[in-house]
């Protein structure tokens, strides 16, 4: 099939410019980067609002590090100011965020200080239903739940899309991604990003190193003709 959509590099993001509010839900510091942090510097380039939302960063061994909340959160900061995001949050670390309940997660998406009833964002961005880890499964959940339709006082984002990350490359079962950003000339500011996440970055051939996330952004810039882009899944586009 036919790609949904396709960004020239000369346009606005999806026509969201000045005035327009965005907010991206990002499972743990790094996410938003990993999977939409070209789209992020478009988005802010072009005079957009961005939140960004990062549920949890636990403490703990991971595959070929550790994870230090006080060090992360220190880089999701850098990462941010890169993007020129505006208000920004890490709203559980350490032992609280282990274990999401789903309602408190809810709660928070949907009524906390960067909820969508506070920011009556018009574009969101989540992770999509085929992510592994189920942090990113429960935010996706939590995503799709807040977007859902309520009446005339519940804010509802009219472009919902989903994003995947790096490390969920290896296999093609899940969603289709037919929605591109052509990110090419914002690539140098995901770049300097993704170094500002020292403590999450892996050495090749990990998918998390900078090398295979510019292979992939290059893959799928070859979808659409371009140097560089990422790929959406569409839950939701309203014109």
């Amino acid at each position: 099939m036919s790609t949904a959509a396709v960004q020239s590099p000369g346009a606005g993001v999806f026509g969201f410019g000045r005035g327009t509010t965005v907010l991206v839900l990002a499972p743990h510091p790094d996410d938003e980067t990993l999977g939409a942090g070209g789209t992020i510097a478009r988005l802010t380039a072009d005079g957009a609002t961005v939140h960004v939302l990062a549920v949890a960063c636990p403490t703990g061994p991971m595959w070929g590090g550790h994870s230090n909340p006080a060090v992360r959160v220190k880089e999701f900061h850098a990462a941010c100011d890169i993007f020129g995001v505006a208000e920004r949050t890490v709203a559980w670390s350490g032992e609280e965020a282990r274990h999401l309940h789903p309602r408190d997660l809810l709660e928070l998406v949907e009524t906390g200080p960067l909820g969508t009833c506070q920011l009556r964002p018009d574009l969101l961005l989540i992770p999509t239903a085929c992510g592994f880890h189920q942090d990113h499964q429960a935010v996706h959940h939590a995503g799709m739940a807040t977007a859902r339709l309520g009446g005339t006082d519940k804010p509802t984002p009219r472009m919902v899309l989903g994003y995947t990350g790096p490390d969920e490359c290896w296999t093609t079962i899940g969603e289709p991604h037919r929605v591109y950003v052509d990110t090419t000339n914002v690539w140098p500011i995901k770049h300097r990003a993704l170094q500002a996440y020292a403590s999450q970055l892996r050495p090749p051939p990990h998918p998390r190193s900078i090398d295979a996330i510019r292979t992939l952004d290059a893959a799928a810039g070859l979808h659409i003709g371009a140097g560089m882009a990422e790929c959406f899944v569409a839950y939701r586009m309203a014109c």
